[in-house]
């Protein structure tokens, strides 16, 4: 059975009608002017019936509170809602699933100057919301926030009411794609969900869900470009207002440094650009003393009406990012990237929003010397994204858009395809960490549909911006590729002793040093490798080294050193990212042991042997191209000679046998 078929009616409506371009989606951020009302908690919950899904729609469950409608548990939001029960059926339900709960607005709110705003951060896959009775948005796409003007349906100084539908079909014009399919069981006919993509389908509304306050009249949009000319930095913005189109509104912005003074005060008009003298740069983190320096933009409108002003401001990282067919600089100087691919994964809450857990992570990153990562392969939370901005971590930003090769229904899904670019580069657009934008991982880009296609695809992102270069991580063989040829960076994935030659760490060097070189020559763009390691279970130990087994681990990781060294010294690779940081949940397949091991670090956040090698090289590498010093316990102390070494320099024998 085709899922589109069995999908409830509003959802179908959604899949198609959500492509519309919307408003600006500034994030909720607390000022003079707007209030912000947190939505997370435990909500109720309830699954629909997986041969009936619209049940709940054609039932009218978002008219009352869900526990009146039959038997509902609690769920955490943020949360995926897979891991949080013992209940396999909710694990691996396909279909719709219900939330609500009920909250109360002040009635001060009430007013013909305010505007309220329901924002929901993230739900996968899509959602239909419900407040007090009346549909105020259907969204499709798991990983942008959707938002509706909320003001005219809520009941001030009353008890209101949200209901969420959300859906977690994946289908041919769904990105990621997917496919449902009946199996038959022993309590008859089950709907399965299956994907190509290596990680676990976590539904439910992962990321926070707020309602906040603006004036009637407010800033709907701002956009940033930065330059740097000699030591003066330029801001070029772009203010969009919201609101009654019949009253006219100034817009004036204002500039402060990281202390709060004023560099700029007060320019008049809704774009422009600022000059800042000898302007503190951003600069990721470990390229120079002071990463990170951000700025703040501060914007705000006002009119002759009675309308009170609104008041946004937005962080601001000036630098000056450039390419060319061998390099990507910042601010003039080449960056080589070292670090990973990710996910938004972790045990319980899934892929559900988590501030102990990302502070982890980038305390982790910083640790081990990384300087970037790849949101593989889906936008990450903003505030994950935050930290990045904050911290001087440069991002590979990726759009959902992973295993796309099902071209039956091309038109349809270029346009979903093209749809998440434009909704990622609307919310991460000003964003100085985002060095690059990844428009797709191992696509299937050697038939024949996919030169068009992704050169549709790269049309449209470089229409959107044209200030980063865009890339994708490629894995089909280099002469049978039809993509790269319209990418600006080109990124290959590829795991040499792994998939490839499984045990063979002999085979790694040269198999590296000859595909990068063979990309680098059919395309004549810059190349780094997205992908390489292996599945490794923490604690096992073999000696010699064998598939599994941390040692072995640690050995595929060193041979992929040797041949990024020789690499480096052609000029045209700019980077390394190891599959993966932190091990990840996966659907269930022998293939893999309670999900995929490949994490230098397992999925609690621990390190395995391989973190300490990476972090040897991760700050060797910051050292000789940053002229960073590294951290004092990099090494241990093992003997009176290695101690000289420390100290003075001594020639490099005596460092092998630490």
């Amino acid at each position: 059975m085709g899922c589109v078929q069995w999908l409830s009616a509003p959802l179908v409506t959604m899949l198609m009608t959500s492509l519309v371009a919307a408003d600006g989606i500034l994030y909720p951020t607390e000022s003079e002017s707007r209030i912000i009302h947190s939505l997370d908690g435990i909500w109720a919950f309830r699954l629909a019936n997986e041969s009936e899904s619209s049940v709940g729609h054609r039932e009218g469950w978002y008219k009352q509170e869900l526990r009146k409608t039959g038997r509902t548990i609690a769920m955490p939001v943020p949360a995926s809602y897979n891991d949080i029960t013992q209940d396999k059926v909710v694990r691996d339900h396909v279909g719709v699933a219900w939330y609500d709960r009920t909250f109360y607005i002040p009635r001060k709110w009430n007013s013909s100057d305010t505007k309220i705003w329901l924002r929901f951060a993230g739900v996968h896959y899509a959602a239909d919301v419900f407040v007090n009775g009346e549909l105020v948005a259907s969204h499709a796409g798991g990983h942008v926030p959707f938002q509706a003007d909320v003001t005219s349906v809520l009941q001030y100084g009353q008890k209101n009411l949200i209901s969420v539908a959300v859906n977690n079909t994946l289908t041919d014009i769904t990105v990621p794609q997917g496919e449902v399919q009946q199996l038959q069981t022993d309590a008859g006919a089950r709907f399965v969900q299956y994907y190509k993509f290596d990680f676990f389908n976590y539904a439910g509304i992962h990321r926070p869900v707020v309602l906040y306050t603006t004036p009637s009249i407010y800033i709907d949009d701002i956009s940033v470009n930065t330059d740097v000319n000699d030591d003066t930095g330029v801001i070029e913005y772009v203010v969009r207002v919201g609101g009654d189109t019949k009253t006219r509104a100034t817009v004036s912005v204002s500039l402060l440094d990281r202390d709060g003074n004023y560099v700029i005060r007060n320019v008049v008009g809704d774009q422009g650009n600022l000059q800042v003298p000898q302007a503190r740069l951003w600069w990721p983190y470990l390229m120079n003393p002071e990463p990170a320096y951000l700025y703040t933009l501060e914007v705000r409108t006002s009119t002759e009406s009675a309308v009170p002003e609104d008041v946004y401001r937005l962080p601001v990282g000036i630098r000056k990012l450039g390419w060319t067919n061998t390099s990507v600089t910042m601010n003039g100087k080449a960056i080589y990237i070292r670090g990973f691919g990710r996910h938004e994964d972790s045990a319980i809450r899934g892929k559900g929003h988590d501030y102990p857990l990302i502070t982890r992570d980038y305390n982790l990153i910083k640790w081990i010397g990384a300087n970037a990562y790849r949101t593989s392969h889906y936008p990450y939370s903003e505030e994950i994204m935050d930290f990045a901005d904050r911290e001087g971590i440069m991002i590979i930003n990726e759009c959902p858009g992973v295993d796309i090769g099902s071209y039956g229904f091309k038109d349809e899904l270029l346009e979903a395809h093209k749809t998440a670019l434009t909704r990622l580069h609307r919310r991460d657009k000003n964003r100085p960490s985002v060095v690059m934008w990844s428009v797709a991982n191992e696509a299937l880009t050697a038939s024949p549909e996919a030169y068009g296609y992704f050169r549709d695809i790269a049309d449209h992102m470089k229409a959107l911006d044209i200030s980063r270069p865009i890339t994708m991580a490629l894995n089909k063989p280099c002469n049978l590729d039809l993509a790269g040829e319209f990418m600006d960076v080109i990124g290959f994935n590829r795991y040499n002793a792994w998939y490839v030659n499984s045990g063979r760490t002999d085979t790694i060097i040269q198999n590296v040093k000859e595909e990068a070189l063979n990309w680098h020559k059919k395309y004549n763009k810059p190349v780094l490798m997205t992908e390489y390691g292996g599945d490794t279970m923490a604690g096992l130990h073999l000696s010699p080294e064998y598939i599994w087994s941390e040692e072995y681990q640690v050995k595929l990781l060193s041979k992929h050193f040797e041949a990024f060294d020789q690499l480096r010294n052609e000029s045209f690779f700019i980077g390394e990212m190891i599959w993966n940081f932190a091990d990840f949940n996966t659907a269930q397949t022998y293939v893999r042991v309670g999900g995929n091991k490949k994490g230098v670090f397992t999925r609690d956040r621990q390190p395995k042997a391989s973190a300490q090698l990476v972090r040897k090289r991760y700050w060797a590498l910051a050292e000789e191209l940053d002229s960073v010093t590294p951290p004092d316990d990099l090494s241990e102390y093992v003997h009176e000679s290695h101690a000289k070494y420390l100290e003075t320099g001594l020639p490099d024998v005596w460092v092998t046998s630490v």
